[in-house]
């Protein structure tokens, strides 16, 4: 029987040592045990023969090869994972091979991991068992960033575990352009009531003349009252995010709320010369959710519809079940409709399609980015319609919950029971 020589124990131990450290760092107890006897089961296959002989290529798979449990092991780990000697990959699990395809095992490395920084990192000479990490960007796909760590052996061997980054990459972007935005939506109405209450503290000609004063005054109000509402608009926003974990389960009457939401931009309304017009079902329609943040989600789409919509046009509001315990809200208006190329951004937080008019409006750009938050908290779905020169409609799932009975008969928004007004007939379908 072969003996193992001390030299080849100590291979073996730098494997799982390395295999550990590099696993811990990840902060993963459970992958931490996976990749140290990955690592030690990689070393006894590449070092147990007892001749002391070097080994080749194919002897190092084939070895690896003969222990079912290094595959499984390398499975277990979701991340995609390589062990490489002398610049060949000898191992690889099937989430390595997804991303960098099933040709990798036993080709050499700078052809399986196709990036400068990865070549890089792995013909540098560094410290057995020290954990180095490089960035590679656009790897498998051009907008993918992976962080590539890498365990050097005692014998010139690499163990490799590949991060997707992107997700990170991204929270962290819309992070930075939030901040920006933010801080250039609040800084332009500030500095116009700063410059008007600076002339009249300087100008007693302004100050004095109660025609200008009171000019002045109206202008710095509706600046201040549209930084009010960016604020109010930034917390619910934080507190939705906040909250994204735990769905509400309170069972809510949607009725009543439109007609919080007609008595609220009743004045709006009147100027626009429009009215709302409900369609549902025989029965309350009932979500199940939080009564605050629907009533917000009615209110954004509904105000939008009525602000961009055409003077005089009706906005309708139509609850309908939509199977598998979900109720189906639309609202739609008959409005100039929205091109094609903007609807994937219209939940962007701060994005307009026309920020003069939507300034104009006192939009604050959050509207529509509130209502997807407030419809992910609630596990449902958001869907946008639109046509140019017919209308837009938008299309909220929820989940229902028992209703309280037949509708009231108090609501003073037009209702219309039954099926009539087909959605398929309203604008923006397809």
């Amino acid at each position: 029987m072969n003996s193992v020589s001390p030299r080849r124990l100590i291979i073996a131990a730098a494997f799982v040592a390395a295999g550990l450290a590099l696993a811990l760092s990840a902060g993963a107890p459970v992958a931490a045990a996976l990749v140290a006897l990955i690592a030690g089961l990689a070393a006894a296959a590449l070092a147990w023969p007892g001749d002391g002989g070097p080994r080749s290529d194919d002897g190092q798979r084939a070895a690896l090869s003969t222990l079912p449990d290094t595959a499984r092991l390398l499975e277990a780990i979701d991340e995609p994972m390589l062990v490489v000697r002398d610049r060949r990959v000898i191992a690889a699990n099937s989430a390595a091979r997804a991303v960098l395809g099933d040709h990798i095992e036993g080709v050499d490395v700078r052809l399986a991991i196709r990036h400068p920084a990865a070549a890089e990192q792995l013909s540098a000479e560094r410290p057995e068992s020290s954990v180095t990490r490089a960035d590679l960007i656009g790897l498998g796909e051009r907008d993918r960033r992976w962080q590539m760590a890498t365990s050097r052996m005692e014998d010139g061997s690499h163990l490799v575990r590949l991060t997707d980054r992107s997700a990170a990459h991204a929270s962290e972007q819309m992070r930075v352009d939030f901040v920006a935005n933010a801080s250039h939506e609040l800084r332009t109405p500030l500095a116009t009531v700063l410059g008007f209450l600076e002339t009249l503290r300087d100008d007693d000609q302004a100050a004095g003349d109660p025609a200008t004063r009171g000019r002045f005054v109206d202008l710095m109000y509706a600046e201040a009252r549209r930084i009010h509402r960016l604020v109010d608009d930034l917390i619910s926003l934080s507190r939705i995010e906040a909250e994204r974990f735990s769905p509400p389960r309170e069972s809510v009457p949607l009725l009543p709320l439109v007609e919080e939401v007609r008595v609220g931009a009743g004045q709006l309304l009147e100027a626009r010369g429009g009215r709302i017009e409900v369609v549902a079902d025989a029965a309350q329609p009932v979500a199940l959710g939080d009564r605050t943040q629907l009533l917000q989600l009615l209110q954004n789409l509904i105000v939008n519809a009525i602000k961009y919509g055409r003077a005089g046009e009706t906005v309708t509001v139509r609850f309908e079940d939509a199977g598998a315990e979900m109720l189906r809200v639309t609202v739609i208006d008959r409005g100039e409709g929205i091109e094609p190329d903007h609807i994937p951004r219209l939940t962007e937080r701060f994005y307009r399609v026309d920020p003069g008019r939507s300034r104009s409006m006192g939009g604050t750009g959050l509207g529509l980015a509130i209502v997807k938050h407030i419809v992910g908290r609630h596990r449902g779905q958001l869907d946008i319609r639109s046509t140019p020169g017919e209308g837009t409609q938008v299309s909220v799932l929820l989940p229902r919950a028992a209703g309280p009975g037949p509708m009231s008969s108090k609501s003073h928004v037009n209702v219309t029971q039954g099926t009539r007004n087909d959605p398929s007939e309203a604008p923006g379908m397809d």
